[in-house]
């Protein structure tokens, strides 16, 4: 009886180690366990104690998708050629119901601790107004060699107490298609300007001591593309950073934008440090705007300052250090391939 015993609690021992590890492949082709990816999110444990991972095959994912706020400790995996796209606009009209701009996302990550990696998310509403592609509202967010594509508001990092690491991945659109209240960390990521606007409208607010900051990433103007801002005030404490980036020749002179309210001049924070390329000459900027030291530069490429517990008088649950993450994806994270 003993031996069954020891037995039968090695057995429950083993399948709960699996269930830990637990695979979740989607294939629209269906190869796998779920044919959308809204239907593998909704089967996902709520809370769980343990990371999983949803794979995602090659294929083209046309559904607008949820990761709910209790789906926690998810790695999501795309392999290539997976596309998520979606068609929504703020003022269409759905089921008697007209869209704004916060309910037009192709993807909307509400959980904690995610890791999306791999993975297309495409707003192909086109130049119809804002229509959000990827939508972050969590905590602990790390976004991977992913692809945001859209036009006007591609990218809203929704969140108020939220960290967001953006690594290596590129993010194209129009006006105002970087915009919100987290806290982001962009690092090597690609950013394609689509028409004459403004690339970010930060509205981080007054409790976050740091907002957008964007490290060795490289903008690009399309063709016929020649007025680019790098940021403007979306909420008058909007923080933004451009440290080391490669800036087109499109970059205005004076480089930032006050949302037409003098008043946002004296309360937001906008600098660049380090920056090359022709639009990154300094000799024209606004006069309140900033160049950091080589202390402040070094103060705001330090990711676990930035994404410490305590920012100013926010409080997170705790500390963050992306790349020292208990998801078995990122510590078997491969530069070279996912």
């Amino acid at each position: 009886m003993r031996r069954l015993l020891t037995t039968c609690c090695i057995l429950l021992g083993l399948s709960l180690a699996a269930r830990a590890g637990e695979v979740y492949v989607v294939d629209c082709n269906g190869g796998g366990d779920f044919t959308s990816v809204q239907a593998c999110f909704d089967a996902l444990p709520s809370k769980p104690a343990a990371w999983r991972t949803v794979r995602i095959m090659p294929g083209t994912y046309r559904e607008k998708v949820t990761l709910d706020v209790y789906k926690d400790k998810v790695a999501i995996l795309g392999e290539e050629g997976v596309r998520i796209v979606w068609n929504d606009y703020s003022g269409r009209v759905v089921d008697g119901y007209e869209l704004t701009t916060y309910d037009s996302w192709t993807l909307s990550i509400q959980a904690d601790e995610v890791y999306l990696a791999g993975v297309t998310v495409e707003n192909d509403a086109g130049r119809v107004g804002q229509a959000v592609a990827l939508e972050t509202r969590g905590d602990r967010i790390w976004i991977d060699r992913c692809r945001l594509i859209g036009d006007q508001d591609t990218f809203f990092t929704k969140g108020y107490v939220s960290r967001v690491y953006v690594s290596d991945s590129h993010i194209e659109g129009t006006t105002d298609f970087i915009f919100g209240p987290s806290i982001v960390y962009f690092r090597n990521c690609s950013i394609r300007c689509k028409a004459d606007s403004y690339i970010t409208a930060a509205s981080t607010t007054e409790r976050n001591r740091y907002g957008y900051i964007f490290d060795s990433c490289r903008v690009t103007a399309d063709e016929g593309v020649t007025k680019l801002y790098l940021g403007r005030p979306w909420k008058s404490t909007a923080r933004t950073v451009w440290i080391c980036c490669d800036l087109p020749a499109a970059i205005r002179p004076e480089g930032w934008h006050n949302w037409r309210d003098p008043a946002r001049e004296r309360t937001s924070f906008y600098a660049e440090w380090g920056c090359t390329g022709p639009g990154a000459d300094r000799s024209r900027r606004v006069p309140w705007s900033h160049e950091l030291t080589p202390e402040q530069a070094a103060e705001h490429t330090d990711l676990k300052q930035v994404f410490a517990k305590k920012t100013g008088s926010e409080q997170f649950r705790d500390d963050w250090d992306p790349c020292d993450s208990a998801c078995p994806a990122v510590r078997h994270r491969d530069s070279s391939k996912l």
